[in-house]
């Protein structure tokens, strides 16, 4: 129970990597807040999950990219718990277009998504973050790739890369931030439209031959939320299996 006591937030936590993500942090001993934006059968089937395993668990309705919804997602979790000790910004958008064929609604919505949901709940983490807490915000592999279609997203996982970085100097009181940056991974976010013979290949550009699953990238969060993880600062940590 490494993080026994600790309260943790983890946005876009009711699918995929976000929810695997809430149930190994509940499954450990936090309380965890699972927040979601649209998807509220998911995100209390995720709440209902922990609790009924002994954990403890509460749904905030809230979208990242809007700031006063932000704001009450962090007060929400205060009013409910007392304090935030781990934020984890998990919540995104991918779009994969060619440049050409990306509308500007689509650019909007990943960078509102992606980069001004980050920002938001940076700025809310800078006074309500309890002390010697830990941030650890999500990017992608793809960043350091060339994958075709990416670029968007790409663009907006490296925008999250250096807030990391500069945020990590900024915050001060004890505060650990990093981003943690996956490789292929079997959600339904990566794996709509793609074809078996595209996730063949995928696979075998690490080297375990496999897509990540979510219990992988969950796995990391765990080590980065726990106070093993402190020196750890400012950093950008490749959990991709020698991807890239």
């Amino acid at each position: 129970m490494i993080l026994e006591n600790k309260v943790i937030l983890v946005t876009g936590a009711s699918k995929g990597i976000g929810k695997e993500i809430a149930l190994l942090l509940a499954k450990n001993g936090a309380k965890v807040i699972v927040n979601h934006s649209n998807s509220d059968k998911e995100a209390n089937n995720t709440v209902n999950n922990i609790i009924k395993n002994g954990g403890n668990a509460i749904v905030v309705k809230a979208d990242v990219s809007i700031r006063e919804e932000v704001t009450y997602l962090f007060d929400k979790a205060i009013e409910t718990y007392g304090r935030i000790d781990v934020l984890v910004n998990n919540a995104g958008v991918m779009i994969s277009k060619k440049i050409k064929d990306n509308t500007q609604e689509d650019f909007t919505k990943q960078f509102n998504v992606n980069v001004r949901g980050v920002f938001n709940t940076l700025q809310e983490a800078e006074s309500k973050l309890a002390d010697n807490g830990n941030i650890i915000n999500f990017s992608s592999s793809t960043v350091k790739l060339m994958f075709p279609t990416y670029a968007l997203y790409s663009a907006s996982k490296a925008a999250v890369e250096q807030m990391t970085r500069v945020f990590s100097k900024e915050i001060g009181r004890g505060i650990s931030v990093n981003a943690l940056a996956p490789g292929a991974t079997e959600t339904e976010l990566f794996l709509k439209g793609k074809s078996q013979e595209t996730i063949n290949k995928l696979s075998a550009m690490n080297a375990f031959d496999r897509l990540a699953k979510p219990i992988d990238i969950a796995r990391v969060v765990l080590f980065l939320s726990s106070d093993d993880s402190k020196w750890i600062s400012g950093q950008v940590i490749g959990a991709n299996g020698a991807l890239v």
